[in-house]
């Protein structure tokens, strides 16, 4: 059964197409480059918007980039009022999402985990067949 979109759900992902499409296709500052869009979050009254964005090139760029969005908000702001259709144009404001890069590193742990316990089982093999 098709799961139910409410008008808010469906608001917040047209947001963050757009905003996807217009940071890679308008927005000139190349501090902007290399970000992703990951969720936007709306208040009810649709006056403001929460950006989540993560960076390919890392946490260390984030000032920048956070600098580079604040700078573009404005046009960002104007061309989502254009392309939405919805009563008010909400405020952007863009928060830096650590989940991809915590993900990313508990993965490489559980890797690390699962390859000092194969060894591990790997030496007690070869001890019980040597002795």
């Amino acid at each position: 059964m098709p799961k139910e979109y409410s008008r808010s759900q469906r608001v917040v992902e047209q947001i963050r197409r757009e905003l996807a499409e217009l940071i890679r296709l308008e927005v000139k500052d190349p501090r902007v480059g290399f970000i992703t869009l990951t969720d936007v979050e709306i208040t009810p009254d649709y006056a403001h918007a929460k950006v989540f964005f993560t960076s390919m090139t890392g946490e260390a760029d984030v000032p920048e980039i956070m600098q580079g969005l604040r700078r573009a908000s404005g046009f960002l702001r104007r061309e989502l009022g254009r392309r939405v259709r919805i009563h008010t144009t909400p405020e952007l404001h863009f928060v830096y999402d650590r989940s991809v890069e915590e993900g990313s590193r508990l993965s490489k742990l559980i890797d690390d985990v699962v390859r000092e316990d194969e060894a591990r089982h790997h030496d007690d093999d070869d001890e019980k067949s040597g002795s």
